[in-house]
């Protein structure tokens, strides 16, 4: 009741402003103030107060009307010309009217000297044939004319300026009687503090998140602070007055920590779509450089400090984070970790062949973070640039992100998150980029989906070395739902090598070797074709394409997979491709599966790209083995490379097979890949010749192998001494197009088809390596 009430005052004081502004507009126009027309060249803006001049006009019609505004006439006072008879009109004081030319003389002295001296008017005067005293009232009556005319004006503004003064304060009084919570919609509660001292406060607190904002943007945010500048900012009051707290599956509310060990609640942002446009608020970004610069201070940290915090991880070359210290150290940067959360943290360092500056400006853009890293990450994209650097460099950017992380198995859900990036300079050789969830801060946004995967502190510092190197300190520190993952994979998960620091730093070197490998302007020696260099490259990047569109099928991301019933232990998905670039139109089908292999990741790696074991697991190598055409090394490693095969048989017309066989194979300590697909010889020779492989239609099939990290008294019974390095994990995907009819329906002929295909290679790999 009372909203409405002041609602409805509200709009009584507009009724009441708006009739008397039109009053008072009537009046203007319907009561000219002044009738001089010189006086518009000075105020061009007033001409709508009245008709500003009479020049030329004659003495009859409405003279008296005209007598006793203008300046252009002159009062003969006191001169003995009055008529001193009795009658009533004689009784009228007489007026002198000035010719048009000597008004407009008159004007142009009183535009260029508002004010002569005696000698100005007498000379005035003798050139217009008047006398001094008439000049000089002539110029005393203008100069009043144009005071008064001023002060009018001036009047009428401040007038209306203070009815819309008025008019606000009512509105203003009115809400201060009904304040409502914004968050619930129910009144506040605001106890024994005053209204007006209340809104006092709240608008006392906002002011102090646009200051807080604008000084991290000019001092630590540049990295031109003195960096003490604290931070305790009560985050539950801002300009959109939040008030409630934000919880995730019952678990304690999450908030922001600044190193008082006082997590303030994170606010309810109001539910406004996927495209985060209602991040421009002072309060909504004030917020987000707080947490940033939160989480770029733990960067540094956790890169500084070395045991007790970090320990030699036994599954590899990297460092894992002993939690106990971290709890004891660290305050929560994001909130309480969910009770049915685990945590991965890894530490890793190595040399990478890039610059300081490449490598930076690679994390900070999401397309080509996304092609350095076509394996790991599904989709990326940025929601918000919230600053985009200063001074032209990355120094200070801060970008609001989400992503898709995926390891290459049906078995394991892929991570989507939505993060800050957030990039500073720390001296002249050394750059750091963080990363660090906002998944629960935007909870209303996401509508309330469940957050399965919460990203702490994590990200590179990038320093400069000799020769174009750069050393690349890599954490990784992330708290995921276990639940949700197949028992296979926990312990990998656990282990850090599936997600961990140590895979991001060993495919950051493989993928700069790829890119100092392609560089060179002479064919290398090794090659059985003299590919030229830009053949090269595009080889390189149909390579690329068609391992990103394995990973991609294998977990379902980037397209838009729909799922088919009756697949028992076999993924399968399907699409509709219409006119996508280089795919083949019609209907798609994606099928995976892992299994647990008793052997070790490299024994099983080697037995796939052997080419003399192909017949065992390959169709089209079964009527003879594959003739290699073409190899580009990737890396130092010969396991990492491109080759180019193709059939020796021929085929049932008695002509050679007409189709090549592009592979890839990629391996490192944390797993490898091993995808190839058919490619067509009048295709291939294009992109051999340098032409665009983008329009080559591919569909990739192949395997990815990961260890399987089990203890020793978990693993399953070994067939063969194979397992005596540790069993692997094999996931085994294929993508066929099944009708070229895009609105065609999928039969259930195509899905036993497929089934089949994958458990014949299954059993000629197991066949192949004596482990039925």
């Amino acid at each position: 009741m009372g909203s409405s009430g002041g609602e409805r005052r509200v709009a009584e004081g507009l009724s009441c402003y708006n009739a008397g502004a039109a009053m008072s507009q009537q009046m203007l126009h319907s009561q000219p103030l002044f009738t001089s027309g010189p006086l518009s060249l000075a105020l061009p803006k007033m001409e709508s107060l009245g008709e500003m001049s009479i020049l030329g006009e004659s003495l009859e019609g409405g003279r008296d009307e005209l007598e006793s505004r203008s300046g252009s006439d002159n009062f003969e006072a006191a001169s003995g010309d009055e008529d001193n008879t009795p009658q009533k009109s004689s009784k009228r004081k007489k007026y002198h009217r000035h010719t048009a030319f000597q008004i407009q003389e008159l004007e142009a002295s009183f535009k260029d000297n508002p004010h002569p001296d005696e000698k100005a008017r007498l000379e005035l005067g003798k050139r217009l044939g008047l006398e001094g005293r008439q000049v000089k009232f002539w110029f005393q009556n203008r100069r009043t004319q144009m005071k008064t005319q001023l002060e009018r004006h001036e009047n009428s503004i401040l007038k209306q300026e203070n009815d819309k003064l008025r008019i606000e304060n009512i509105a203003m009084k009115e809400a201060m009687r009904s304040p409502m919570c914004e968050n619930c919609g129910s009144p506040a509660i605001l106890g024994e503090v005053p209204i007006e001292q209340h809104h006092l406060m709240i608008e006392n607190a906002r002011l102090k998140d646009e200051l807080k904002m604008f000084r991290v943007l000019s001092g630590k945010f540049l990295g031109g602070g003195d960096g003490s500048m604290n931070s305790k900012l009560d985050l539950s009051v801002g300009m959109n007055g939040f008030c409630g707290v934000n919880s995730m599956d019952n678990v304690m509310p999450l908030g922001l920590d600044f190193g008082n060990r006082v997590s303030n609640p994170f606010p309810v942002m109001p539910h406004n779509g996927m495209n985060m446009m209602s991040l421009n608020a002072p309060f909504d970004k004030s917020m987000f450089l707080e947490l940033a610069m939160a989480a770029m201070d733990e960067l540094i940290k956790l890169a500084q400090l070395g045991s007790p915090l970090w320990f030699k991880s036994p599954e590899g070359n990297g460092e894992s984070l002993n939690l106990d210290e971290y709890i004891k150290m660290f305050s929560p940067c994001i909130g309480v970790k969910p009770s049915h959360f685990v945590t991965e943290a890894t530490r890793a360092t190595g040399n990478v062949i890039i610059n300081v500056a490449t490598l930076v400006e690679t994390l900070m853009d999401a397309k080509q973070w996304t092609e350095m890293f076509p394996w790991s990450i599904g989709s990326a994209s940025i929601l918000d640039v919230i600053s985009p650097g200063t001074g032209g460099s990355r120094n200070g950017a801060l970008h609001l992100m989400q992503a898709e992380f995926q390891i290459p198995s049906p078995l394991v859900p892929v991570r989507q998150v939505k993060f800050l990036r957030f990039c500073k300079q720390h001296g002249d050789d050394t750059w750091a980029v963080v990363d660090v969830s906002v998944d629960t801060l935007l909870h209303g946004i996401t509508g309330n989906m469940p957050v399965n995967c919460r990203r702490l502190p994590s990200g590179c510092i990038v320093q400069y070395m000799p020769n174009g190197y750069s050393k690349v300190t890599w954490i990784e520190h992330t708290e995921y739902n276990e639940d949700i993952v197949h028992h296979l994979y926990r312990p990998l998960l656990r282990s850090g090598m599936a997600f961990g620091a140590q895979k991001w730093v060993a495919y950051l070197q493989r993928q700069c070797e790829l890119f100092d490998v392609i560089v060179p302007s002479m064919p290398s020696p090794g090659d059985q074709l003299a590919l030229h260099p830009s053949g090269k490259r595009s080889m390189v990047k149909l390579a690329q394409r068609m391992t990103r569109s394995f990973c991609t099928g294998v977990c379902s991301t980037v397209n838009k997979w729909e799922g088919v019933q009756g697949a028992d232990n076999t993924k399968l998905m399907m699409r509709k491709s219409i006119g996508n670039c280089g795919e083949p139109h019609g209907v798609i089908l994606s099928a995976t599966t892992t299994v647990w292999m008793p052997v070790s990741p490299q024994h099983l790696f080697d037995f796939l790209q052997d080419e003399k074991a192909r017949s065992h697991w390959d169709v089209l190598s079964q009527d003879g083995p594959l003739q290699q055409m073409l190899r580009i090394p990737k890396a130092q490693d010969l396991g990492n490379c491109i080759t180019l095969l193709r059939t020796t048989a021929p085929s049932s017309s008695g002509n050679k097979n007409n189709v090549l066989i592009l592979q890839e194979t990629s391996a490192d300590a944390s797993g490898s890949l091993i995808v190839h697909t058919a490619v067509d010889t009048a295709g291939m020779n294009v992109v051999m010749n340098g032409g665009d492989s983008s329009g080559l239609a591919i569909l990739p099939s192949g395997f990815g192998i990961m260890p399987d990290c089990f203890p020793e008294s978990s693993r399953p019974d070994s067939c063969n001494e194979g397992s005596l390095g540790g069993g692997s994990l094999l996931t085994v995907g294929f993508q066929i197009l099944v009708s070229q009819v895009p609105a065609a329906e999928l039969t259930m002929e195509s899905v036993e088809t497929v089934k089949s295909l994958i458990s014949r290679t299954l059993q000629g790999v197991k066949e192949g390596l004596n482990c039925n």
